[in-house]
């Protein structure tokens, strides 16, 4: 695996109720930095995402944000990234993030953040992509997530190994390993990162 992997971060612009969120926001961003990576994510400065972007930059990282113009306009963007782009839609955000990106993780979030986990999963049980795909469960707050999907296999909609392709820990550093162990190399085709 490359140093320069470049891993996609989905989380939530909001802190959520549980210190140990912003505490696991810190310890992605301090661990892509020290691992020598690349963070893309959302470009916000507010929640878990500011807190993952200020952690990675603190720790060396290159951190690259995607933001739509309407959220820019209301000054939510992180001023202090490596690359901030700014685009019209929400569509362009999550393609150019997809591209940009060699995995995806996702930590504690909102509806978007379950959107964009459900739409890289896909994509991936699709084959448009061989990317990993990772969850943080973060003091168990997608244990009933987990629990559903789980429902989803039984109630056979979803197959195991579909279900298999997302790797779950709780511990960042944990999760992180599993995604450098699967991750593709960045020499890959060019159609790797044409999602």
């Amino acid at each position: 695996m490359t140093a320069a992997l470049s891993l996609c971060v989905y989380c939530g612009s909001r802190e959520g109720g549980n210190p140990a969120y912003a505490a696991a926001a810190s310890a992605v961003g301090t661990a892509i930095g020290r691992r020598g990576w690349q963070l893309v994510y959302g470009g916000g400065r507010a929640g878990l995402m500011g807190r993952v972007a200020d952690a990675a930059l603190a720790s060396g990282a290159r951190v690259v944000g995607v933001i739509p113009r309407s959220l820019m306009e209301r000054e939510v963007g992180h001023a202090g990234l490596s690359e901030l782009h700014v685009v019209q839609t929400m569509h362009e955000r999550k393609l150019m993030m997809a591209q940009r990106s060699d995995a995806f993780v996702a930590l504690p979030g909102g509806i978007g953040t379950f959107e964009e986990l459900f739409e890289v999963w896909t994509w991936r049980q699709l084959g448009y992509h061989d990317k990993p795909v990772g969850l943080l469960n973060v003091d168990g707050y997608y244990d009933a997530l987990l629990g559903f999907m789980q429902q989803t296999v039984a109630r056979g909609f979803v197959s195991d190994a579909q279900n298999a392709l997302l790797q779950v820990h709780a511990q960042a550093d944990e999760l992180l390993d599993a995604i450098a162990r699967l991750t593709p190399l960045a020499t890959a085709p060019d159609d790797y990162r044409r999602i």
